[in-house]
C-alpha cells in the first residue's frame, strides 16, 4: 500500500517562504519520479513540478520557475517543495504523487496521491 503524506503547509504573507515535505512509504522510493500539484478554490488540479527518480532532472510550470525548488532525499524517502517569493496567487492545496512506474520517463502518470496540505498566502 502506497502512502504519501504531506505536511509544511501554513499562512504566509507575500513575498515570504515555505517547504512543503512528502513521505512516501509502500514503494522504491527511489525508482520512482515524483510531482508536485496544487488545486486552488474553483479551479482545476495543475502541475507545479516534478522530479525524475534520478534526482537529477527537474520539470517547473512556468507560474513557479524560479520561485520554487523540488528536490528529493531518497534516505529519508521524501520529496520537497522549496516555495520562495510567494505570491496570493500560489494560495491552494498543494499535492504530492508517484508516478505509476520504477525508472519512467516523461510523460509521468501518476497512481498516488497524497491527501493535500494548505497553502494560504496573503498580500
Amino acid at each position: 500500500q502506497v502512502q504519501l503524506v504531506e505536511s509544511g503547509g501554513g499562512l504566509v504573507q507575500a513575498g515570504g517562504s515555505l517547504r512543503l515535505s512528502c513521505a512516501a512509504s509502500g514503494r522504491t522510493f527511489g525508482a520512482y519520479a515524483m510531482g508536485w500539484f496544487r488545486q486552488a478554490p474553483g479551479k482545476e488540479r495543475e502541475f507545479v513540478a516534478a522530479i525524475a527518480w534520478t534526482g537529477i532532472t527537474t520539470y517547473y510550470a512556468d507560474s513557479v520557475k524560479g520561485r520554487f525548488t523540488i528536490s528529493r532525499d531518497n534516505a529519508k524517502k521524501t520529496v520537497y517543495l522549496q516555495m520562495n517569493s510567494l505570491k496570493p496567487e500560489d494560495t491552494a492545496v498543494y499535492f504530492c504523487a508517484v508516478d505509476s512506474v520504477p525508472y519512467g520517463s516523461r510523460p509521468l502518470r501518476y497512481d498516488y496521491w497524497g491527501q493535500g496540505t494548505q497553502v494560504t498566502v496573503s498580500s
